[in-house]
């Protein structure tokens, strides 16, 4: 019997430093976690690359920033920039896929 599951890889996706972005992930995508790499941000996902891609948003906080808080927001990470000068948490909106 053949294995149907699917092949998953861990892909690496850039942010910005924006209060809100959108970021091109492939469908299904799972963020595992939100890291510097080499003084840059970055989100990692678990994917399956046979999936399309699709544009997911997402909220980038400050320590002591103000939040707009929505019931469809999903915490997903913190990472330091600078030596830990610059502390950020990130937060994505949940939307209905269409």
């Amino acid at each position: 019997m053949a294995d149907t599951r699917p092949t998953l890889r861990v892909y690496k996706y850039p942010l910005r430093l924006d209060d809100e972005m959108r970021v091109t992930l492939h469908a299904g995508a799972r963020v595992l976690t939100v890291q510097e790499q080499r003084g840059d941000p970055y989100v990692w996902a678990l994917v399956d690359p046979t999936q399309p891609e699709v544009s997911r948003r997402f909220r980038l906080a400050g320590t002591g920033q103000d939040i707009l808080w929505q019931e469809n927001m999903y915490y997903r990470g913190t990472f330091q920039l600078r030596g830990g000068a610059l502390v950020f948490h990130l937060f994505e909106y949940a939307e209905i896929e269409r």
